[in-house]
């Protein structure tokens, strides 16, 4: 579904994301690791197609940033970035529209009363706290039903009841067929069921597993972080 090759971005000198390649397949929960600054946003940036970078990277053998690969992905970035002037109600029809998008009001309403938002869908952006924010930007990401779901650190502002609500989502995404990547560097916060680890520091891809490989180390994923993150030569 989303294949990454050899994908390398550079501010100037610095290079944020370093010769990253990875295969995920269509119904899968991707973890990415890593602690601040090792390079996860800036990949997820390159993946949607926000960003300039050297390398390929391709959703089912289309592109990524052509309009027939970006109609397939669904993106929620770690910040909020709502309108001040639009109410939420106006952030789904202008998000629809934006997609061309037909008989969405259903799914637009569940996913406001997944995350309690119901009552708050005639708030200006401004008007949010930065959980309510979250919870929007949630619904956002995720009215078109898309293939691949980008999620940048989705748990940070919500609470329990919606990060309870947001990890049932992703296992029902899962067992949909659709392929979902969700980033973090907080390892408590990913105690759902995910198929895939991978594990970035400085900008490098040091490891690349699936939950099967993590259980026949018998070691547990924390333990196997921060041996990639803080062990041995790294």
């Amino acid at each position: 579904m989303l294949t990454v090759e050899h994908v390398t971005k550079k501010y100037r000198k610095t290079i944020a994301v370093n010769d990253v390649s990875f295969t995920l397949k269509p119904g899968t929960v991707t973890v990415l690791l890593g602690p601040n600054g090792a390079g996860k946003s800036t990949l997820f940036k390159s993946i949607i197609g926000f960003l300039k970078y050297s390398g390929e990277i391709t959703i089912d053998g289309i592109l990524n940033k052509t309009p027939e690969a970006r109609a397939k992905m669904g993106y929620i970035p770690e910040m909020p970035a709502l309108y001040p002037n639009l109410t939420i109600n106006e952030h789904l029809e202008f998000l629809a529209r934006a997609y061309k998008l037909t008989d969405y009001e259903d799914r637009a309403a569940k996913l406001l009363d997944d995350f309690e938002l119901t009552d708050k869908a005639k708030k200006f952006g401004d008007e949010l706290s930065k959980g309510m924010q979250q919870k929007a930007n949630l619904c956002l990401g995720l009215l078109p039903d898309p293939e691949l779901i980008i999620m940048d650190e989705p748990m940070v502002g919500l609470d329990p009841h919606a990060i309870k609500k947001l990890k049932e989502i992703i296992e029902q995404e899962r067992d949909a067929g659709k392929t979902v990547i969700v980033s973090t560097h907080i390892i408590g916060s990913i105690d759902m069921l995910w198929d895939r680890v991978l594990i970035m520091q400085n900008g490098v891809l040091h490891a690349d597993m699936t939950k099967e490989e993590v259980d026949s180390t018998g070691r547990s994923l924390e333990d196997i972080f921060f041996d990639v993150t803080e062990g041995g030569d790294r």
